[in-house]
């Protein structure tokens, strides 16, 4: 009956210690994950094919800018700005750069009307 109550007993602590070492390894995903994968996704937007990408995004939407009524421009041109904030800037090449600089410059200055 004693040796039953010890395996009985060991089989609890071993039990009790896989669930605790388990839930741990749990948490410590729960807390390492997310900043595992703001990293990952750091240095996915320096690689060339991201940086590629949203360029000729960009490029694509200068198109449709150059072809939008007024009201359009301006919706356009908030996208455009929002998507070039997470390219370097020197990444960009200078026509883009220039076209950027005019949206910025439109944007901040109210007056100026977007149909160019």
């Amino acid at each position: 009956m004693k040796y039953a109550l010890i395996a009985v007993g060991a089989l609890a602590l071993m039990l009790g210690l896989t669930w605790i070492l388990t839930g741990n390894e749990f948490f410590l995903y729960k807390f390492f994950a997310p900043k595992q994968e703001a990293v990952r996704r750091e240095v996915f937007e320096q690689t060339k094919s991201f940086i590629d990408g949203s360029i000729r995004d960009i490029r694509a939407d200068q198109i449709s800018y150059i072809k939008a009524d007024k009201e359009q421009k301006a919706a356009i041109a908030s996208v455009v700005l929002h998507k070039i904030d997470g390219i370097p800037e020197d990444k960009l090449p200078p026509d883009l750069k220039t076209w950027v600089q005019e949206l910025r410059v439109k944007q901040a200055t109210p007056e100026v009307k977007w149909a160019k």
